[in-house]
């Protein structure tokens, strides 16, 4: 049996926009089980007593150059949105409720969240937007309304943000080959060595 990657994001984390572009291939190159796992950075935040990336001084707007180049030399369609960062709860539980009812077509919501917010612009803190592109996707936009305003759902996403905490989830993307952690993007190179050495537990 394959060993597990799962793969935390955010809706509101470039990286995570990028890294989930391509975690799928990642998975098949590394025979890798993929477990997808949405997320919010605000109570992760808190705990560390930090900041979003581009609120920090200095790093910000470094950050925002890096946005850009990462996209670009990795050929992923990228156009600074605004406002940013955003509140993307929304987005979460539309995700957390696909992942848990509609498997075979939680990836491709994912993604198409992603590609509204950070190619397209599109307001994906507004759960209006949301329902929009759940549609989009062929999903029921009435069952999802009902779904991410209720407390299953609410509930279910608040434990997967604690079970990530509880397992060293500090940031987006972030993923764990089995237990052992990677943070970033940049990291997809390191956890292919890793499987190749046989280390995936």
């Amino acid at each position: 049996m394959a060993a597990t990657l799962d793969f935390y994001f955010e809706f509101s984390s470039p990286y995570g926009y990028m890294a989930a572009t391509q975690i799928e291939k990642l998975a098949e190159e590394t025979g890798l089980a993929l477990r997808w796992h949405p997320i919010l950075l605000g109570p992760m935040f808190k705990a560390m007593g930090s900041a979003p990336l581009t609120q920090i001084p200095l790093k910000g707007d470094y950050a925002l150059r890096d946005f850009k180049r990462s996209a670009s030399l990795a050929g992923i369609p990228y156009s600074q949105p605004e406002p940013f960062p955003i509140a993307t709860v929304a987005a979460a539980r539309a995700a957390y409720y696909a992942i848990q009812n509609h498997g075979a077509k939680a990836p491709g919501l994912i993604k198409a969240l992603y590609h509204a917010y950070f190619a397209d612009g599109r307001a994906i803190n507004d759960a209006g937007v949301v329902l929009d592109i759940v549609a989009q996707q062929g999903l029921d936009r009435a069952e999802f309304e009902s779904a991410i305003a209720s407390d299953p759902v609410k509930e279910g996403l608040k434990k997967e943000i604690e079970d990530a905490m509880a397992r060293g989830v500090f940031g987006s993307p972030f993923m764990l080959v089995g237990d052992e952690p990677f943070w970033g993007f940049d990291r997809f190179d390191h956890i292919r060595k890793w499987v190749a050495a046989g280390q995936k537990a």
